[in-house]
């Protein structure tokens, strides 16, 4: 029998009566999929589905019909919506049936089998248009009004056993059937038909090396078999686990956490670029202690070699994981580098062999043969993905599949699946399908895009734009606070992302804060080494800092603000520079630089002598920067003019001295925004345009310097300035 509420050690009881009595039958099938979505244990992200039979009015007739709500294709059971699920009318899935067995081409994986999935949409119940996920007929067969599917680690576990089948009556004491791996569909969804309604005292199906399914006449009863389900597997696990020895034991000792982190900032861009050499990926490190316990041991190689289980897993993870030959307390950084270059060579070699013996005629071209997990021992994990969040649900995954390994080996020993049915699910024509369905990427989709100066202005709208185009937004500023703040607001405009992986800022989602000041080298330094660790690398950097102090008739303080000035506009962007050299010449990737100058680097005018000389200086730091930087980075300047509207270098009694000098009336009750837009269209009209200019229009051209669009130009200094014949050039 389930167990009582307080008497769970392994998964979560939060099923709250006083909330699920008061919803709807579909409300609370919702409410369901999200209390066993937030415990991690029971299923991974993406993964699973639940469902409800639920009587409704046909909305044709007005009849009382039964209607099949299940997680459709895609979800994700801790964050599903009542738009997660597919509706379809249950009479119309059962009479599909029938047409399935009249096709010519019908069994196990057969194309006819496949065809299935496109006949759901004949059966959706008020035009519902959530894709219905393949394991839609499981839900539909088991005649039972609530059913969830699940991949929790634990029962994966007994389910990846050599000795499965044995192990399945043992723990769960005949409750669970038994079923060998089918590849899910409709003929896996028949097998569990039949052996359901061959046992109607059974409570659920262990699914060979997948995981379980479980039901009940109630929703509640159904959340609480589920439960009971992972719990016994758990204990089961635990009155085996072998303490020390697990993994064979520990054969390597962890790097210190300084050393690790040092380690990572040199060999995460080396890696980075090494396993894009097709396209680039987004970095996810993963160093908690079960990590490394796995990565430390003595069976790691063997267990890393047969590669993943659950069909869900290896998805993301591939077959098999990278995992690198290095001592962590004996070997040097280059044997590293060295050792994982070997390494990713033999294992591109190796999945091109398993592409050639389980394909056919008619499989999918090819697909990148670079991993997506490296295991490195002392260090931990690194999984790769297109963007951030694919590759924390990469980690995740892997999280996964090491809990799965530690499960099986304590009770049994682990057995993955044989390759021919990995292939199978790995490039099945509806995954491709699927594949090619996905939205084209956007044009900054795979890189990572430090601003500097993001706090505010030039810097913020530039960092708004560069995410607009699906970039990884570091957003560093001198003020911590400015910069956390655009992080916040990127981040609630794009969401964190799924997946529940990552240690320490790598956890992060699309965009991150950074304090930096660009005068002190160690302070770029500590910027770009926290950048790694939460993408892998860089590409774009983009630097709109700056400092405007006016001079007086005191001349010692006019030294310290031509110091200052010189410091900020023209040293700062040399130190970010050569430092981003470093990190872009391990990538060996592709990259780009805007500095941010100034008109009045070419137009001569009274009153700022400090500024004008040092964003001079640093139009011909541009110049430098590109030859140095060529031909892997293009380098150019992005010369603003007269950015008044949200500038930082336009503080309130800046504007209202400009507008004295002048002339341009004004009351000093007015707001800093409105004193702006006065001095802003004053300006406007000195130019050829006669528009004000503002942070934005920077920002464009800021976004076209580092679009891919611009690839052949460097060197150059780009005016943004509404037309000031003064600036042109000459």
């Amino acid at each position: 029998m389930p167990y009582k509420p307080d008497d769970y050690r392994h998964v979560n009881y939060l099923w709250e009566d006083e909330v699920a009595d008061q919803l709807s039958p579909v409300e609370n099938l919702v409410y369901r999929s999200n209390k066993l979505g937030e415990d991690q244990r029971i299923t991974n992200t993406g993964g699973g589905n639940t469902s409800a039979k639920i009587m409704e009015a046909d909305p044709l007739t007005g009849e009382s019909v039964e209607v099949l709500w299940v997680k459709g294709s895609g979800g994700d059971l801790r964050t599903s919506t009542k738009e997660n699920f597919s509706s379809l009318y249950e009479d119309k899935l059962k009479a599909l049936d029938d047409v399935y067995q009249n096709y010519e081409d019908k069994g196990y994986k057969s194309a006819g089998e496949d065809r299935m999935v496109g006949m759901f949409k004949h059966c959706n119940f008020c035009l519902n248009p959530r894709a219905s996920s393949i394991d839609t007929p499981l839900h539909s067969m088991i005649d039972e009004k609530h059913v969830d599917h699940l991949h929790p680690n634990a029962v994966i576990s007994i389910a990846s056993c050599k000795d499965q089948e044995r192990l399945t009556e043992l723990v769960w004491g005949g409750k669970l059937l038994y079923v060998p791996w089918m590849r899910p569909g409709w003929e896996a969804a028949k097998e569990c038909e039949n052996i359901y309604a061959a046992n109607p005292e059974a409570w659920g199906i262990l699914l060979g090396q997948h995981g379980h399914t479980n039901w009940s006449s109630e929703s509640k009863s159904c959340y609480e078999t589920s439960l009971w389900v992972i719990e016994t597997a758990a204990r089961f696990i635990e009155e085996h686990d072998k303490g020390e020895v697990t993994f064979g034991g520990q054969k390597y000792q962890s790097l210190a956490d300084d050393k690790r982190t040092q380690l990572l900032r040199d060999f995460l861009p080396v890696a980075r670029g090494l396993v894009s050499s097709k396209v680039k990926f987004i970095g996810t490190v993963q160093t908690d202690e079960a990590t490394l316990r796995f990565v430390n041991s003595v069976d790691a190689p063997r267990l890393a070699e047969l590669g993943t289980s659950c069909p869900d897993h290896f998805l993301r993870t591939k077959i098999k994981p990278l995992y690198v030959d290095f001592d962590p307390q004996n070997d040097s950084y280059e044997q590293l580098v060295e050792n994982f270059k070997a390494g990713l060579e033999k294992y591109r070699a190796d999945y091109a062999a398993y592409y050639e013996q389980c394909s056919n005629a008619d499989s999918p071209a090819m697909r990148d043969p670079s991993p997506t997990v490296v295991l490195i021992p002392g260090v931990g994990m690194i999984a790769w993905g297109k963007n951030k969040s694919e590759s924390r649900v990469t980690a995740e995954f892997y999280n996964c599949a090491i809990e799965v390994m530690r499960g099986a080996e304590a009770v049994s020993e682990y057995t993955a699946l044989p390759a021919q049915e990995a292939f199978d699910i790995e490039y099945w024509a509806l995954e491709e399908a699927k594949l090619q369905r996905m939205p084209p990427e956007k044009t900054l989709a795979r890189d990572v895009v430090v601003v500097i100066g993001a706090g505010d202005g030039i810097g913020k709208a530039t960092a708004m734009r560069v995410a607009k185009e699906g970039a990884h937004v570091v957003c560093a500023d001198i003020g911590l606070e400015k910069a956390e703040q655009t992080a916040k607001e990127l981040t609630d405009i794009y969401g964190q992302g799924i997946g529940v992986s990552g240690s320490g800022i790598s956890a992060c989602g699309p965009a991150i804060a950074a304090q930096v000041d660009i005068t002190n080298r160690q302070s770029v330094q500590d910027m770009f080494t926290q950048v790694i660790l939460a993408y892998g690398g860089i590409d774009k950097v983009i630097v709109t800092a700056g400092v405007f102090i006016a001079e007086g008739d005191d001349f010692d303080r006019n030294d310290k603000i031509f110091e200052k000035s010189f410091d900020v506009n023209v040293k700062g962007g040399y130190v970010v520079g050569s430092e981003a050299q470093t990190i872009w010449q391990k990538q060996n990737l592709p990259g780009a630089m805007v500095l941010t100058t100034s008109v009045n680097a070419a137009v001569s005018k009274k009153g700022s002598l400090a500024y004008d000389t040092s964003k001079s200086a640093a139009n011909h730091l541009v110049r430098e920067l590109a030859v140095t930087l060529s031909p892997l980075v293009n380098v150019n300047g992005l010369a603003p003019a007269t950015v008044v509207q949200g500038s930082s270098m336009f503080p309130r009694d800046r504007v209202i001295s400009s507008l004295s000098k002048y002339d341009l009336p004004f009351d000093e009750s007015e707001s800093t925004e409105a004193l702006r837009d006065k001095l802003a269209s004053f300006y406007a009209q000195r130019t050829l345009t006669k528009q004000p200019i503002t942070p934005d229009d920077q920002a464009e051209a800021a976004y076209l310097l580092v679009s891919g669009q611009l690839s052949k130009t460097t060197g150059q200094v780009i005016s943004v300035d509404g037309g000031l014949h003064e600036a042109f050039l000459r």
